[in-house]
């Protein structure tokens, strides 16, 4: 598996791929790689033949008083687990290799990254979408595969690849967990035992709104506060955010009937933050 550092050197190696005619899916990880990323690896390749995984720590997508300094990065680690997995090329530029000197222009996906996330963490989406489409544009894969658990963020990207008619698959690959059920994510690594369990409150408020769906209930308002209360029985939990939303928008709807909807939760546990969601 080879690890290259330069866009010249990415599109290089795509091309001797499409060459040798072979289909490229490509995974997008800020790295501190776990089993939810090892799986997207292996989703993407069952479904191409020459498989790019980027390894960046974005910094726009990071807001001022965020991780980004202390944000996991370990690339030889990284390394072995997406080999194992079956990639077969590793995408590591540095900041200032990736984004030319004096860059300016954005990608700004209005409408769908305003609430949520977006309404919490301001830019936030603006650096996802820029970095993607970099990445999009510098890998030129045929798909990508992205992790439900960010659902705000696949949201944003479907529309961007929409609007700008990038000629791209995307592939949702379900949420990948814990034993415990809490959602696998990079940021895990922060909480101690004890805080792993109490998380566990949010996979229960999701699945308690899940059943209170099958079950008929179709009133937003009655799924929200049902999830709620199973958060707040859990007082180490802060809550950001619990909202029903439509899936395509990501806007909050007063009933999921006759609509796709899904449940989005945002909490922080000590400084951690967390965010987990479950179709309805």
């Amino acid at each position: 598996m080879e690890v290259v550092h330069t866009i010249p050197e990415l599109r290089a190696a795509v091309a001797r791929a499409r060459q040798a005619g072979k289909t490229v899916g490509f995974v997008p990880t800020m790295g501190c790689l776990h089993a939810g990323h090892l799986a997207l690896i292996q989703r993407a390749k069952l479904e191409s033949t020459f498989v790019v995984v980027s390894i960046f720590v974005n910094p726009t997508q990071f807001g001022p008083n965020e991780d980004f300094s202390k944000y996991p990065r370990t690339l030889e680690e990284d390394r072995g687990g997406c080999e194992a997995a079956g990639a077969s090329l590793i995408f590591a530029p540095t900041a200032a290799d990736f984004y030319p000197a004096g860059a300016s222009t954005w990608v700004d996906v209005e409408g769908v990254s305003a609430k949520l996330c977006g309404e919490f963490r301001p830019g936030h989406f603006r650096g996802v979408a820029t970095v993607v489409a970099m990445l999009f544009n510098a890998a030129q894969a045929d798909l990508a595969v992205f992790g439900r658990k960010d659902l705000q963020q696949l949201a944003v990207i479907r529309r961007m690849v929409r609007d700008l008619h990038i000629p791209i698959r995307l592939i949702a690959h379900e949420t990948v967990r814990e034993p415990n059920g809490v959602a696998l994510s990079s940021r895990n690594r922060y909480l101690s035992a004890e805080q792993l369990a109490q998380a566990t409150a949010i996979p229960a408020a999701l699945a308690t709104a899940k059943a209170l769906a099958q079950a008929g209930t179709t009133e937003a308002a009655r799924l929200r506060d049902a999830a709620q209360a199973v958060l707040a029985a859990q007082p180490a939990l802060k809550l950001q955010y619990c909202e029903i939303v439509d899936l395509e928008t990501m806007t909050p709807v007063a009933s999921i009937a006759g609509r796709k909807c899904a449940i989005a939760i945002a909490c922080h546990l000590g400084t951690t933050r967390l965010i987990d969601n479950a179709d309805l």
